[in-house]
Protein backbone atom coordinates (compact mmCIF):
# COMPACT_ATOMS: atom_id res chain seq x y z
CA UNK A 1 0.00 0.00 0.00
CA UNK A 2 1.43 3.01 -0.84
CA UNK A 3 1.64 5.57 2.17
CA UNK A 4 -1.00 8.12 0.34
CA UNK A 5 -3.50 5.42 0.38
CA UNK A 6 -2.37 5.20 4.33
CA UNK A 7 -3.71 6.98 7.84
CA UNK A 8 -1.38 8.60 9.50
CA UNK A 9 -1.48 9.77 13.25
CA UNK A 10 0.48 12.31 14.48
CA UNK A 11 1.20 13.28 18.43
CA UNK A 12 3.03 16.84 19.61
CA UNK A 13 2.07 19.80 17.55
CA UNK A 14 5.11 22.01 19.34
CA UNK A 15 7.49 24.46 17.27
CA UNK A 16 8.52 22.18 15.02
CA UNK A 17 5.53 19.46 14.91
CA UNK A 18 2.57 21.69 13.47
CA UNK A 19 5.48 22.92 10.56
CA UNK A 20 5.84 19.34 10.00
CA UNK A 21 2.05 17.71 10.28
CA UNK A 22 1.33 20.99 8.07
CA UNK A 23 3.72 19.46 5.58
CA UNK A 24 2.39 16.20 5.75
CA UNK A 25 -1.35 17.43 4.81
CA UNK A 26 -0.50 19.98 2.14
CA UNK A 27 1.25 17.46 0.90
CA UNK A 28 -2.00 15.34 0.58
CA UNK A 29 -1.70 12.77 3.26
CA UNK A 30 -4.31 11.56 5.76
CA UNK A 31 -3.51 13.08 8.83
CA UNK A 32 -4.89 12.42 12.45
CA UNK A 33 -3.71 14.61 15.39
CA UNK A 34 -3.47 14.45 19.62
CA UNK A 35 -1.74 17.25 21.45
CA UNK A 36 -2.78 17.85 25.16
CA UNK A 37 -3.73 21.19 24.04
CA UNK A 38 -6.48 21.28 21.62
CA UNK A 39 -6.47 24.77 21.10
CA UNK A 40 -2.30 24.45 19.58
CA UNK A 41 -4.10 22.47 17.10
CA UNK A 42 -6.54 24.41 15.15
CA UNK A 43 -4.73 25.51 12.57
CA UNK A 44 -4.00 22.17 11.26
CA UNK A 45 -7.39 21.23 11.85
CA UNK A 46 -8.39 23.75 9.74
CA UNK A 47 -5.93 23.07 6.56
CA UNK A 48 -7.84 19.31 7.21
CA UNK A 49 -6.86 17.24 9.82
CA UNK A 50 -8.98 15.23 12.06
CA UNK A 51 -9.10 15.04 15.84
CA UNK A 52 -8.67 12.65 17.78
CA UNK A 53 -9.33 12.53 21.55
CA UNK A 54 -6.33 10.39 22.80
CA UNK A 55 -3.31 8.59 21.77
CA UNK A 56 -5.57 5.24 22.24
CA UNK A 57 -8.21 6.31 19.54
CA UNK A 58 -5.13 7.78 17.35
CA UNK A 59 -3.86 4.28 17.98
CA UNK A 60 -6.28 2.67 16.46
CA UNK A 61 -7.08 4.22 13.49
CA UNK A 62 -3.63 5.28 12.00
CA UNK A 63 -1.31 2.89 9.92
CA UNK A 64 1.85 5.47 10.73
CA UNK A 65 2.46 6.56 13.80
CA UNK A 66 4.53 10.21 14.11
CA UNK A 67 5.42 11.01 17.58
CA UNK A 68 7.42 14.43 18.41
CA UNK A 69 6.75 15.51 21.84
CA UNK A 70 9.58 16.89 24.40
CA UNK A 71 11.20 14.69 27.05
CA UNK A 72 11.92 11.18 27.16
CA UNK A 73 9.65 10.67 29.69
CA UNK A 74 6.48 12.27 27.59
CA UNK A 75 7.75 9.43 24.87
CA UNK A 76 7.56 6.53 27.61
CA UNK A 77 4.50 7.85 28.31
CA UNK A 78 2.72 7.49 25.18
CA UNK A 79 4.22 4.72 23.70
CA UNK A 80 3.93 2.64 27.25
CA UNK A 81 1.29 4.42 29.58
CA UNK A 82 -2.13 3.28 30.02
CA UNK A 83 -3.60 4.84 26.76
CA UNK A 84 -0.53 4.54 25.10
CA UNK A 85 -0.01 3.33 21.69
CA UNK A 86 1.56 0.37 22.42
CA UNK A 87 -1.32 -1.13 23.63
CA UNK A 88 -3.71 -0.33 20.91
CA UNK A 89 -2.07 -0.20 17.60
CA UNK A 90 -2.70 -3.12 14.89
CA UNK A 91 -0.46 -5.49 13.28
CA UNK A 92 2.08 -4.04 10.72
CA UNK A 93 1.37 -0.17 11.98
CA UNK A 94 4.77 1.92 11.59
CA UNK A 95 6.07 3.60 14.45
CA UNK A 96 7.91 7.14 13.88
CA UNK A 97 9.01 8.39 17.21
CA UNK A 98 11.01 11.90 16.10
CA UNK A 99 11.32 13.35 19.68
CA UNK A 100 15.53 13.52 20.68
CA UNK A 101 15.17 10.94 23.19
CA UNK A 102 17.26 8.57 24.53
CA UNK A 103 18.88 5.41 22.81
CA UNK A 104 17.95 2.88 25.10
CA UNK A 105 14.55 3.47 25.10
CA UNK A 106 14.48 3.67 21.37
CA UNK A 107 15.86 0.12 21.28
CA UNK A 108 12.67 -0.76 23.95
CA UNK A 109 10.55 0.37 21.66
CA UNK A 110 11.68 -1.70 18.93
CA UNK A 111 11.56 -4.09 20.85
CA UNK A 112 8.00 -4.01 21.83
CA UNK A 113 6.81 -3.17 18.25
CA UNK A 114 8.22 -6.32 16.99
CA UNK A 115 6.56 -8.36 19.58
CA UNK A 116 3.77 -6.79 17.92
CA UNK A 117 4.52 -7.48 14.75
CA UNK A 118 4.81 -4.05 14.07
CA UNK A 119 7.91 -1.52 12.91
CA UNK A 120 9.72 1.07 15.13
CA UNK A 121 12.14 3.78 13.82
CA UNK A 122 13.78 6.45 15.75
CA UNK A 123 13.94 9.59 13.38
CA UNK A 124 14.88 12.77 15.29
CA UNK A 125 15.49 15.78 13.33
CA UNK A 126 17.77 18.72 13.10
CA UNK A 127 17.27 21.95 11.82
CA UNK A 128 15.41 23.99 13.92
CA UNK A 129 11.60 26.07 13.22
CA UNK A 130 12.94 27.17 9.79
CA UNK A 131 13.48 23.78 8.73
CA UNK A 132 10.55 22.53 10.18
CA UNK A 133 8.64 25.10 8.16
CA UNK A 134 10.76 24.94 4.87
CA UNK A 135 10.19 20.64 5.15
CA UNK A 136 14.82 20.64 5.20
CA UNK A 137 15.39 18.99 8.21
CA UNK A 138 18.20 16.57 8.59
CA UNK A 139 16.48 13.21 9.84
CA UNK A 140 18.72 10.74 11.69
CA UNK A 141 17.37 7.42 11.74
CA UNK A 142 16.96 3.94 13.63
CA UNK A 143 15.89 0.97 12.64
CA UNK A 144 15.23 -1.63 9.98
CA UNK A 145 16.35 -0.65 6.44
CA UNK A 146 12.59 -2.43 5.36
CA UNK A 147 10.95 0.16 7.73
CA UNK A 148 12.90 2.59 6.14
CA UNK A 149 12.08 2.37 2.49
CA UNK A 150 8.67 2.09 3.59
CA UNK A 151 7.78 5.11 4.59
CA UNK A 152 10.99 6.87 2.71
CA UNK A 153 8.36 9.15 1.15
CA UNK A 154 6.89 10.61 4.65
CA UNK A 155 11.02 11.80 5.44
CA UNK A 156 11.12 13.78 2.23
CA UNK A 157 7.82 15.54 2.75
CA UNK A 158 9.73 16.82 6.16
CA UNK A 159 13.31 16.58 5.45
CA UNK A 160 16.28 16.37 2.78
CA UNK A 161 19.07 15.24 4.34
CA UNK A 162 17.71 11.87 5.16
CA UNK A 163 19.74 9.06 6.21
CA UNK A 164 19.37 5.67 8.08
CA UNK A 165 22.14 5.42 10.62
CA UNK A 166 22.00 2.06 11.38
CA UNK A 167 19.82 -0.38 13.92
CA UNK A 168 17.10 0.70 16.89
CA UNK A 169 18.87 3.65 18.65
CA UNK A 170 21.40 4.51 15.64
CA UNK A 171 18.89 7.61 14.71
CA UNK A 172 19.28 9.01 18.59
CA UNK A 173 23.12 8.22 18.98
CA UNK A 174 23.61 10.48 15.90
CA UNK A 175 21.40 13.19 17.04
CA UNK A 176 22.90 13.30 19.82
CA UNK A 177 26.44 13.72 18.31
CA UNK A 178 24.48 16.88 16.48
CA UNK A 179 23.78 18.36 19.96
CA UNK A 180 27.14 17.74 21.26
CA UNK A 181 28.19 19.43 17.55
CA UNK A 182 25.88 22.54 18.64
CA UNK A 183 26.72 22.57 22.29
CA UNK A 184 30.37 24.03 22.09
CA UNK A 185 29.58 25.48 18.83
CA UNK A 186 27.02 28.19 20.31
CA UNK A 187 29.69 28.89 22.87
CA UNK A 188 31.70 30.39 20.62
CA UNK A 189 29.05 31.80 18.51
CA UNK A 190 28.42 34.01 21.43
CA UNK A 191 31.54 35.19 21.99
CA UNK A 192 32.30 36.19 18.33
CA UNK A 193 29.13 38.45 18.06
CA UNK A 194 30.20 39.94 21.84
CA UNK A 195 33.68 40.15 21.05
CA UNK A 196 32.53 42.23 17.48
CA UNK A 197 30.55 44.67 19.34
CA UNK A 198 33.50 45.23 22.15
CA UNK A 199 35.84 45.87 18.98
CA UNK A 200 33.59 48.59 17.72
CA UNK A 201 32.27 46.66 14.44
CA UNK A 202 29.24 46.26 12.93
CA UNK A 203 28.39 42.90 13.70
CA UNK A 204 26.36 42.12 10.62
CA UNK A 205 28.59 42.96 8.20
CA UNK A 206 31.18 40.31 10.10
CA UNK A 207 28.85 38.13 9.60
CA UNK A 208 29.07 38.49 6.04
CA UNK A 209 32.91 37.46 6.13
CA UNK A 210 32.93 35.04 8.38
CA UNK A 211 29.67 32.48 7.61
CA UNK A 212 31.32 31.63 4.84
CA UNK A 213 34.60 30.40 5.84
CA UNK A 214 36.26 27.77 8.21
CA UNK A 215 33.78 29.31 11.01
CA UNK A 216 30.78 28.73 8.79
CA UNK A 217 28.15 26.78 11.25
CA UNK A 218 24.47 26.56 10.71
CA UNK A 219 24.33 28.12 14.65
CA UNK A 220 26.28 31.20 12.96
CA UNK A 221 24.64 32.18 9.88
CA UNK A 222 20.77 31.41 11.37
CA UNK A 223 21.13 32.19 15.35
CA UNK A 224 24.03 35.45 15.08
CA UNK A 225 21.53 37.08 13.72
CA UNK A 226 19.25 36.69 15.85
CA UNK A 227 21.63 37.50 18.91
CA UNK A 228 22.13 41.17 17.22
CA UNK A 229 18.86 42.13 16.41
CA UNK A 230 17.56 40.81 20.13
CA UNK A 231 15.37 38.57 18.43
CA UNK A 232 14.96 35.50 21.24
CA UNK A 233 11.68 33.88 20.24
CA UNK A 234 12.15 30.08 20.03
CA UNK A 235 13.08 28.24 17.16
CA UNK A 236 14.42 25.29 19.67
CA UNK A 237 13.62 26.12 23.06
CA UNK A 238 16.18 26.46 26.09
CA UNK A 239 14.56 23.85 28.22
CA UNK A 240 14.90 21.45 25.57
CA UNK A 241 18.30 22.15 24.92
CA UNK A 242 19.26 21.55 28.34
CA UNK A 243 17.58 17.68 27.80
CA UNK A 244 18.95 16.94 25.08
CA UNK A 245 22.57 17.59 26.79
CA UNK A 246 21.96 15.91 29.55
CA UNK A 247 20.60 13.02 28.25
CA UNK A 248 24.24 13.18 25.96
CA UNK A 249 26.24 14.05 28.80
CA UNK A 250 24.41 10.59 30.59
CA UNK A 251 24.73 9.02 27.52
CA UNK A 252 28.22 9.76 26.95
CA UNK A 253 28.89 8.65 30.53
CA UNK A 254 28.16 5.36 30.18
CA UNK A 255 30.14 4.31 26.60
CA UNK A 256 33.18 6.12 28.90
CA UNK A 257 33.75 9.32 27.20
CA UNK A 258 34.23 12.58 28.36
CA UNK A 259 32.90 15.74 26.23
CA UNK A 260 34.17 18.86 28.18
CA UNK A 261 32.88 21.39 26.00
CA UNK A 262 29.42 19.95 26.40
CA UNK A 263 29.72 20.11 30.04
CA UNK A 264 30.26 24.10 29.96
CA UNK A 265 27.97 24.60 27.73
CA UNK A 266 24.63 22.65 29.77
CA UNK A 267 26.13 24.90 32.89
CA UNK A 268 25.90 27.71 30.84
CA UNK A 269 22.34 26.82 29.96
CA UNK A 270 21.56 26.34 33.06
CA UNK A 271 22.78 29.48 34.87
CA UNK A 272 20.45 31.10 31.37
CA UNK A 273 17.24 29.03 32.85
CA UNK A 274 17.94 30.10 36.12
CA UNK A 275 17.57 33.71 35.10
CA UNK A 276 14.13 32.77 33.64
CA UNK A 277 15.29 32.02 29.77
CA UNK A 278 13.86 28.44 29.97
CA UNK A 279 11.09 29.43 27.24
CA UNK A 280 13.20 31.50 25.52
CA UNK A 281 15.43 30.25 22.04
CA UNK A 282 18.42 28.65 22.26
CA UNK A 283 20.59 32.17 21.03
CA UNK A 284 19.23 33.99 24.18
CA UNK A 285 22.77 32.64 25.36
CA UNK A 286 23.90 35.22 24.44
CA UNK A 287 22.64 37.57 27.11
CA UNK A 288 25.56 35.71 29.94
CA UNK A 289 28.17 37.84 28.02
CA UNK A 290 26.69 40.99 27.23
Amino acid sequence: MNTKDMNIGFIGIGVMGKSMALNLIQAGYNLSIYTRTKSKAEQLLKAGATWQDSPALLAQSSDIIITMVGYPKDVEAIYFGKEGILNYISKGTYLIDMTTSKPSLAVKIAEEAREKDCHALDAPVSGGDIGAKNGKLAIMIGGETEAFDKVFELFQVMGENIVLQGKAGAGQHTKLANQITIASNMIGVCEAVAYTKKAGLDPMRVLTSITTGAAGSWSLSNLAPRMIKEDYSPGFFVKHFIKDMKIALETAEEIGLKTHGLKLSLQLYEELEEKGEADSGTQALIKLFE
